[in-house]
């Protein structure tokens, strides 16, 4: 049971630390879409459609080696 304890404990740190880094980022960018380049923003009128492909894809591998980090330390 306190292995359990222990990854809770691991999962709720790791989610405040990400959470910290974007709620500062989200400060220091502002809310605007398709800042990277790759992501696509289409403007016409009112009409607004945004694929951020390359902010997705960054996210993935962020979070692929995240998490093969974290299966790594716990072998």
């Amino acid at each position: 049971m306190t292995s359990i304890g222990k990854t809770l404990v691991g999962v709720g740190i790791v989610l405040a630390l990400v959470g910290l880094v974007l709620w500062g980022a989200g400060k220091l960018v502002g809310r605007e879409t398709g800042l990277l380049p790759g992501d696509i923003v289409y403007r016409r009128g009112n009409f607004t459609f945004c694929f951020p492909i390359a902010t997705s894809i960054l996210l993935s591998v962020l979070l692929t080696l995240l998490l093969w980090a974290v299966s790594a330390l716990r072998r």
